[in-house]
């Protein structure tokens, strides 16, 4: 990967476009899954989401795989998609943009009040 293709972030784009065209190959319902995968893994990913990259990948792997298997997406997944993202993103304790965003806020509003009150 060269320096230009970081920076303008090219080099996502066209990995994202490959997943894309891999995930046109799968069946209606693996379709509909991955769309759902890829909305709930989003929390997670940080300012670039060139962290997602590799867990996206094997996320998609999975689905391929179980589908050529003839599976349901049902006994992949189950009904908890959400749990399951947080699973690949590394547990339910893991941290999403939002409470990174959060706990910032929190520390500077404790810093200012600490200022005013003290």
């Amino acid at each position: 990967m060269n320096f230009w293709d970081t920076v303008t972030g090219n080099d996502l784009t066209r990995e994202w476009k490959e997943f894309e065209v891999r995930a046109a190959a799968l069946p209606a319902e693996y379709r509909a899954a991955w769309e759902e995968i890829k909305g709930q893994l989003s929390h997670y990913s940080d300012f670039t989401g060139r962290n997602l990259s590799p867990i996206v990948d094997n996320a998609l792997g999975l689905l391929e795989e179980t589908a050529s298997d003839g599976l349901g997406i049902h006994e992949v997944l189950g009904d908890d998609i959400a749990g399951f993202c947080a699973a690949l993103a590394g547990g339910e304790r893991s941290r999403s943009y939002r409470d990174r965003w959060r706990e910032q806020l929190n520390r500077n509003v404790a810093r200012k009040l600490g200022r005013l009150g003290g």
